[in-house]
C-alpha cells in the first residue's frame, strides 16, 4: 500500500527537506495530535531507507511502538523491532524502545544515519539523551504535538538541547476548519477556577498525594459520574485521572452506576493494556479510567469525552489529554471536555486556542496567539443548558429565543459549556494584569520599595519576594554596566 499524504502532510514532509538542505541536522516537526505525524516521519522512514540510510524511529511506550510497528505494516514498509524479547535484524528501519535501546547500546553494529524520535518532548530524558550523544553523526527529527516539557527544560540547542530548527503543521483550529480534526464543546466549571493555591509544587506540577486526595472522594466522583450522565450519557470516554487507585475508585462509580467501564495503568501486561484500549475503540464498554498511560499517542478515533480529573500545570499534559478526543470519525459529530478541574481556564488552553510554540523552554511563559476580541459575557440557554455569547438573539444549538436578562446563568457548581471568545478575551485579561504589575515594578527604586510593591500585588512570601527583589535589583546592575 503507497503512502498518501494530505497536502499540509506533504508540506511538512519537503519542509523537513529543506529544513537538512539548508544545513539543519536536527529540526522538529509540530503537528497537533491527529494531525498525522506518524504516517508523516513512517514517510520520511520509507523514502530515507530506499536511499540505501539506516533509520531508528524511538519509542517509549509498548503502546507507541505497536502503532507504529502496525503502520508501517500496513503501508508495506518493511522494518525490524528492537523490543523486549524481540532482536535487532539487518533491516533498513528499526522501530526502538528507549527502554530496551539504550540497555542494547553497547551491542550496536551499524549505527543510525537518522534517527526519529517520537514524542520528542522527552528528549531531555536521561535515557534519551545517552542514546542521542552515543550518536552525534546521526541527524535527527524530533517529533511532537506539545514541544514542552514540565522541568522547564528547553529542547532547542540555544536551550541545551538536539534540536536546531522548527517545523509545523496547521493547527488544531485550522485542521478543524479542514475537517480533519473534530469541532469540540468545553464544559469547564462554572464560577471560576478550581482552587488550586494551597497545592505544592514538585518537579513542574502540583503533587500527586495532595491532587489525588482532593479528587479521590465518593461525593466528587458521584458527581463526575452524573455530570457524564447529564452531557454525553453513552459515548465513548476516556477519564484521566490523579492516580492508579483514583482510576480504580472511577471505574467502580461508573458500574455501580450502571455504565461499562474498565481501567487501564502501568502495572498491566502489555496483553492486558491492549485489550482495554481496544475493547473501548470496539464499544465492548464506554468508559475507560486512566493514569498516565493513554496521555500520550493513543488513537482510538471513536473516542468522543475526555473527563479531566487531574489538576495540573502542565501545559503539554494538558494539551496530549484532550487531544485524544479530538481525531475525526462518522460517529462523532463534535468532542466534549468535561474539565472538572479547570484545566482548560488554569493554562489559558482549550481545543481551539492556538499556542506559539518555541524550543526555548519555560513554554507557560510564552505568548499565546489571540483570536479577535469579542464581548465575554456569556449566557446559558434554559432549554439545553448549554452556554455561548449573548450577541445571538437566539440558542445556536436547540434554538431557543431569548427574552431578556434573565436568562443569564448563574448557577454555581455545574459544568457549562465555555465559548472559545471567552477564552480570548480571559487571555488578553490575564496578559493586560500581569503587563500592568510588570510596570509597577519597574517603577521601583529599591528593594524595600520592590518587595513592599509584590505583597501589594498579593505576593507574601517574604524569603521569595525578597529572593525575586534581588534578581530583579541584579538584573537592572548588569543592564547599566553593559551600557557603559
Amino acid at each position: 500500500m503507497k503512502i498518501t499524504l494530505r497536502d499540509y502532510q506533504e508540506k511538512a514532509f519537503l519542509d523537513l527537506r529543506k529544513s537538512f538542505a539548508s544545513h539543519h541536522r536536527a529540526p522538529f516537526l509540530v503537528a497537533p495530535t491527529g494531525a498525522g505525524k506518524t504516517i508523516i516521519f513512517c514517510a520520511i522512514a520509507e523514502a530515507a531507507a530506499k536511499r540505501g540510510k539506516n533509520i531508528w524511529i524511538l519509542v517509549h511506550r509498548q503502546e507507541l511502538l505497536r502503532q507504529t510497528d502496525e503502520h508501517l505494516w500496513k503501508i508495506g514498509v518493511h522494518h525490524g523491532c528492537i523490543a523486549s524479547g524481540r532482536s535487532m535484524g539487518v533491516e533498513k528501519i528499526q522501530v526502538a524502545s528507549v527502554q530496551t535501546l539504550v540497555r542494547r547500546l553497547g551491542k550496536i553494529l551499524v549505527p543510525p544515519d537518522i534517527i526519529i524520535v517520537d514524542e520528542g518532548h522527552h528528549s531531555a530524558a536521561a535515557s534519551w539523551v545517552k542514546i542521542l550523544t552515543r550518536f552525534p553523526k546521526a541527524f535527527l527529527i524530533g517529533c511532537s504535538a506539545t514541544p514542552c516539557r514540565r522541568d522547564g527544560k528547553g529542547l532547542g540547542v540555544q536551550s541545551g538541547g538536539f534540536y536546531d530548527d522548527m517545523v509545523t503543521t496547521p493547527s488544531e483550529l485550522e485542521l478543524m476548519a479542514m475537517g480533519h480534526l473534530s469541532k469540540a464543546r468545553v464544559y469547564d466549571v462554572d464560577g471560576g477556577q478550581m482552587d488550586t493555591s494551597k497545592l505544592h509544587i514538585k518537579y513542574g506540577d502540583f503533587v500527586k498525594a495532595e491532587i489525588a486526595e482532593r479528587m479521590d472522594t465518593p461525593r466528587v466522583i458521584g458527581d463526575e459520574v452524573s455530570t457524564w450522565r447529564r452531557v454525553c450519557d453513552g459515548v465513548p470516554t476516556i477519564a484521566f485521572c490523579t492516580t492508579v487507585k483514583h482510576a480504580k475508585h472511577v471505574r467502580q462509580a461508573y458500574q455501580d452506576a450502571g455504565v461499562s467501564a474498565e481501567s487501564l495503568d502501568g502495572t498491566m501486561s502489555d496483553g492486558m493494556r491492549k485489550s482495554r484500549i481496544s475493547g473501548l475503540g470496539s464499544g465492548r464498554f464506554k468508559v475507560l479510567t486512566s493514569c498516565e498511560i493513554v496521555n500520550e499517542g493513543t488513537d482510538i478515533p471513536t473516542v468522543t469525552c475526555a473527563q479531566l480529573l487531574r489538576p495540573t500545570k502542565s501545559l503539554g499534559l494538558h494539551k496530549q489529554q484532550i487531544g485524544r478526543v479530538l481525531r475525526p470519525h462518522p460517529d462523532k459529530k463534535y468532542a466534549v471536555i468535561l474539565d472538572h478541574v479547570s484545566n482548560c481556564r488554569r493554562l489559558m488552553c482549550y481545543p481551539a486556542t492556538q499556542i506559539k510554540w518555541t524550543l526555548d523552554g519555560d513554554q507557560m511563559k510564552k505568548e499565546r496567539i489571540l483570536g479577535d476580541e469579542a464581548d465575554i459575557a456569556m449566557r446559558r440557554c434554559p432549554k439545553c443548558r448549554l452556554v455561548h455569547n449573548p450577541p445571538k438573539p437566539a440558542c445556536p444549538f436547540c434554538g431557543y429565543v431569548f427574552i431578556g436578562k434573565e436568562d443569564i446563568l448563574q448557577v454555581p457548581g455545574e459544568l457549562i459549556e465555555i465559548d472559545q471568545a471567552v477564552v480570548d478575551a480571559e487571555i488578553a485579561a490575564r496578559k493586560e494584569e500581569a503587563t500592568l504589575k510588570r510596570r509597577a515594578l519597574g517603577q521601583c527604586k529599591t528593594m524595600p520599595e520592590l518587595c513592599a510593591k509584590m505583597v501589594e500585588q498579593g505576593y507574601t512570601n517574604k524569603f521569595k519576594n525578597e529572593s525575586r527583589a534581588r534578581i530583579i535589583m541584579n538584573a537592572r546592575a548588569a543592564k547599566k554596566a553593559r551600557a557603559a
